[in-house]
């Protein structure tokens, strides 16, 4: 069985998180995106936006939160 990833841009947050390109599962879209940075995790949502790029489309998660790791 083959897994269609989705290309994603990430909107707030820390500026170099943004900078990465991205691809997720697209079963991730209805998901929270938790991205290990530093001493936590930052957290982003898809509300369902896109944004044209190239001739195709990409997701867009926005910035939610930040929680610590756990000591």
């Amino acid at each position: 069985m083959s897994v269609t990833q989705v290309k994603i841009a990430l909107s707030g947050g820390p500026a170099e998180l943004a900078l990465a390109t991205r691809s997720v599962d697209a079963a991730a879209l209805d998901n929270t995106l938790k991205i290990r940075h530093g001493a936590g995790y930052e957290h982003f949502v898809h509300d369902g936006e896109f944004q044209a790029v190239d001739g195709g489309e990409i997701a867009v998660f926005r910035w939610s939160h930040r929680t610590k790791i756990a000591e």
